[in-house]
């Protein structure tokens, strides 16, 4: 097994079935029931320093979604370009995150988690299989969408854990 490989199974195995569709679905209304839950003070509120804000967090979990969801379509479509990776740090930096309304980052993240769903519930099965190469590592229409609901509930953990708990 690569470097890669056991990178992205940390995500993967979160998954608590096999249905990763059904998990999509599931982890995008647990996320926005959670961050439903928050006013914009605890919106703002990050457990250390120098770690995103919730709204950050937000926001990254809705730019990565994007990211995946455009290499996803590349790939199952067949295009073979090879794609870069991101620095998420540089994006959170640069998202003014915190300062936006919450209700807009719930919005979008909704929208993002609704196109997903639409995308990778009408993919073929033989698009699914398709593999393209992004950030040097090659992956599976499939394992994107993987990685969406397996990344979604890595930061839920982290929100539950290290956010919630110092929020009560």
């Amino acid at each position: 097994m690569t470097e890669f490989q056991k990178y992205i199974q940390r995500y993967l195995d979160l998954i608590p079935s096999d249905n990763w569709l059904e998990e999509m679905i599931n982890s995008g209304a647990e996320t926005i029931q959670i961050f439903s839950g928050l006013n914009n003070e605890k919106s703002l509120f990050a457990y250390a320093e120098g770690k995103w804000t919730l709204k950050e967090l937000l926001l990254h979990l809705i730019d990565t979604e994007k990211i995946f969801q455009y290499r996803a379509l590349r790939f199952a479509r067949k295009d073979q370009t090879e794609l870069s990776g991101f620095d998420e740090d540089l994006f959170a930096a640069n998202s003014f995150a915190n300062d936006r309304t919450l209700v807009s980052l719930l919005e979008e993240f909704r929208i993002v988690r609704q196109t997903s769903i639409i995308f990778f519930e009408n993919l073929q099965n033989a698009a699914l299989t398709n593999t393209g190469k992004a950030n040097g590592n090659e992956i599976s229409v499939e394992t994107i969408g993987r990685l969406i609901v397996g990344h979604n509930f890595h930061h839920l953990k982290i929100v539950e854990e290290r956010y919630l708990q110092n929020l009560k």
